[in-house]
């Protein structure tokens, strides 16, 4: 009688083969996803590393998120300011193509899911190497995807911050990319030269040993996928651009409130009242943007900068959760001869400092070839009107090429000198 209290079919949890049944799995299913990862995931890493280099972060400590990034900072370089757009096409491929990524990396971790499960846990040392890497491998995956969408939907809800979880987090998932791309590239490739010949698949762990009925074609799910990624990319791409195509991302933020019309209806990500900016410190009699250099301090008003001469330039404002806007155009005084005020003969770095209360950036440091760039301005006006409130009133930097956390509003104070 206690016999028959017990289970009588194998196999009914997931160590076991018969428990995933779906006949989509199959190394040619496989291998056509991790081909498209292989290529999308290293375009996303590069931009990603690109990203973390505009930020200047060797250039002073509030720059540098990572200060014990040791040999990962091997790349570095300093961020150009030409092409002007460089880093709105770099980071708005970065978030956009990582959007268009996900349903290819669900499908593609869906494909793979038996791998996690089976027994013996490791074969022999190339199977431990490639289910070590396969846990590693999903589980970056997960974080890194899930820190990034949270970040670019401005939830912060992660505990520390996004810049040195994001950065660790993605060298750990991409060498486990590189070690499972060695490990199952030439397998992949075999796979899908097979499928072109029109070669029956070859038996496989991912192959259902007793596959359940269909209910789509692997042709089919592919498809599915595809539509997905181009469902994200209609629903998200369009933050890169203004006008009418902006109203189609709206899967994705716009980087905070809705700009409105006018001169001044361009997207910012943070209004002066999120800022802790008080009316009565930004108005004429109150506020004075203080220069600091080998001269000496010297603290001008906004009629002071507007006696010296002014330059235009035209240029975008790109943010690091993936939004831009096309080029609007500033007036200002240039960088480079604030510099020379403060006792500069020669551009140098800047140390800019904020009336802003609270973030991460309300103290930022730019470049002496960002400074000496004549489009680099200390801005006042923009699209031929004073700047708004939240655009930065009474002046802000700009600054062609840069992460538009560096593009400080409100500057108090610049100091100029090596960093």
């Amino acid at each position: 009688m206690a016999r028959s209290f017990l289970p009588t079919r194998p196999g009914r949890g997931p160590f076991a083969p018969d428990f995933w049944r779906s006949p989509l799995r199959g190394p040619r299913f496989t291998s056509v996803l991790g081909v498209v990862l292989l290529a999308g995931v290293t375009l996303v890493f590069v931009t990603g590393l690109l990203s973390y280099a505009a930020y200047n972060p060797g250039l002073a400590p509030v720059n540098d998120k990572t200060p014990g990034k040791g040999v990962l900072g091997f790349y570095l370089f300093p961020w150009p300011t030409d092409p002007p757009w460089l880093y709105r096409l770099t980071q708005g491929v970065h978030v956009t193509l990582g959007l268009v990524l996900v349903p290819v990396l669900l499908a593609k971790l869906w494909s793979v899911v038996p791998r996690l499960f089976t027994l013996p846990p490791a074969r022999s040392l190339t199977h431990a190497l490639e289910r070590i890497s396969l846990l590693l491998l999903v589980g970056g995956a997960l974080f890194e995807f899930t820190t990034g969408i949270l970040n670019i939907q401005l939830d912060y809800v992660f505990p520390g911050s996004f810049y040195p979880l994001h950065f660790y987090g993605a060298w750990v998932f991409f060498g486990a990319f590189l070690a499972h791309v060695a490990l199952k590239a030439p397998v992949a490739f075999r796979n899908l030269r097979r499928m072109r010949e029109g070669a029956d698949e070859r038996p496989d762990d991912l192959v259902a040993p007793r596959p359940g009925p269909p209910t789509v074609s692997r042709r089919g799910a592919l498809g599915l996928v595809g539509g997905g990624s181009l469902l994200l990319f209609a629903t998200s791409a369009g933050r890169s651009f203004d006008g009418p195509l902006r109203a189609t991302a709206v899967l994705t933020p716009h980087g905070g409130p809705e700009p409105g019309g006018g001169p001044a209806g361009f997207q910012i990500n943070k209004t002066a009242a999120y800022a802790g900016i008080r009316a009565a410190e930004t108005t004429e009699e109150a506020w004075r943007l203080t220069v600091t250099g080998p001269a000496g301090t010297v603290r001008l008003s906004r009629a002071g900068l507007l006696g010296m001469p002014l330059h235009s330039a035209a240029l975008p404002i790109a943010c690091v959760e993936g939004w831009s806007t096309s080029d609007q155009w500033w007036r200002g005084v240039r960088l480079r001869d604030l510099a020379a005020l403060a006792g500069h003969d020669d551009p140098v770095d800047v140390y800019v400092e904020s009336l802003q209360r609270h973030g991460a950036f309300r103290r930022g440091a730019l470049r002496a070839n960002q400074v000496a760039d004549p489009r680099s301005l200390l801005a006042l006006y923009v699209n031929g009107e004073e700047l708004t409130a939240d655009h930065g009133y009474p002046a802000r930097i700009i600054v062609p090429a840069a992460p538009g956390v560096l593009n400080t509003k409100w500057v108090a104070r610049l100091t100029f000198g090596d960093l």
